[in-house]
């Protein structure tokens, strides 16, 4: 541990000359624009690789960059980003060589872990016709990690979390990439907004007092309905009556 205390005293010692008031500004708080979401694999350090630096991207990592609707742990830190801290971009953030991946593409028994992969595994029933074209396993398993990214922002979108944020003005904005650790470059798998709307009469739901503003609103049309029809049978009836009088007259 001596040589991470010695790079974290250097850390700081530059950090200090370059910019006096850096910590200062950290103690104060965080108001990051963007929520990562990555796998916690070592060779995919989400602030280098997005040229970010401290108090700019808040993050959740874990095996495979998982949006599982059943982990805490991840709806917690998408709730805490996305109502506390306003950020504006979500990234789901997967990577080329993912050994989670790979682990659920294969028939083979890991221990606990099966339990975590199952939800790969459910990406690969979704998409199987598709991956079953590809013969060469690289690109298969290549073509595997996008369609997981696709997968998890798709499940970000499924969220209580974001349907309610859609409902407010300027909603965080989802994002899937992928990180090619051979070129250091990330891939925007460009998700659609089309994509991710399709979802909302599915898993849109609305609370008590929304409800309750829908059947306010209902009832104002039906009121607003009833007045205009009104409105018209008098206005017929009133046309009509002058002419039953004058009918009445030449008799």
């Amino acid at each position: 541990m001596e040589s991470i205390l010695d790079n974290n005293r250097k850390w700081v010692k530059t950090m200090r000359a370059s910019d006096p008031d850096f910590f200062n500004r950290l103690a104060n708080g965080q108001k990051p624009r963007y929520l990562f979401i990555g796998c916690s694999d070592s060779r995919v350090p989400g602030s280098a690789i997005t040229g970010t630096g401290p108090g700019e991207m808040f993050t959740h990592r874990n095996i495979a960059n998982m949006v599982v609707n059943t982990d805490f742990n991840l709806l917690s830190v998408l709730q805490y980003a996305v109502e506390v801290l306003g950020v504006q971009d979500i990234m789901v953030v997967g990577h080329y060589g993912c050994g989670g991946v790979a682990a659920a593409a294969s028939n083979k028994q890991y221990g606990l872990i099966d339990n975590w992969l199952t939800n790969i595994r459910d990406v690969i029933r979704v998409h199987e016709t598709e991956l079953l074209r590809i013969s060469d396993e690289d690109a298969r398993l290549r073509r595997l990690v996008e369609l997981n990214v696709v997968e998890q922002v798709r499940n970000l979108a499924k969220t209580s979390i974001i349907q309610n944020a859609r409902k407010r003005k300027n909603p965080p904005r989802l994002h899937g990439l992928v990180y090619d650790i051979k070129e250091g470059l990330l891939k925007d798998l460009q998700v659609e907004d089309d994509l991710i709307q399709e979802l909302e009469h599915i898993y849109g739901t609305k609370t008590d007092a929304e409800h309750a503003q829908d059947e306010h609103e209902q009832y104002a049309e039906r009121v607003l309905e009833e007045q205009v029809d009104k409105r018209l049978t008098d206005e017929i009836a009133a046309a009509i009556k002058p002419a039953n009088q004058k009918v009445k007259v030449e008799k």
